[in-house]
């Protein structure tokens, strides 16, 4: 995905953005915004799946603490 045609253009936090930049290091508005997609993007859905499976877990099942 290095092809870049897209343009996006939205109103944000300042704060928020020196914030999230603070967070990973990254420098540029552009690779925050590509960062933040890709997170999204490639999220493996887990807080879904964890709250699905919700109560199908035997309770006698020894976890070993």
């Amino acid at each position: 995905m290095s092809e870049k045609g897209s343009r996006i253009g939205g109103r944000v936090s300042p704060a928020l953005v020196r914030q999230a930049k603070h967070q990973t290091g990254i420098e540029t508005d552009t690779e925050l915004i590509e960062f933040a997609l890709a997170t999204v993007a490639l999220e493996d859905n887990f807080a879904e799946a964890f709250k699905k499976s919700r109560g199908k877990v035997d309770p006698a099942l020894k976890l070993g603490f």
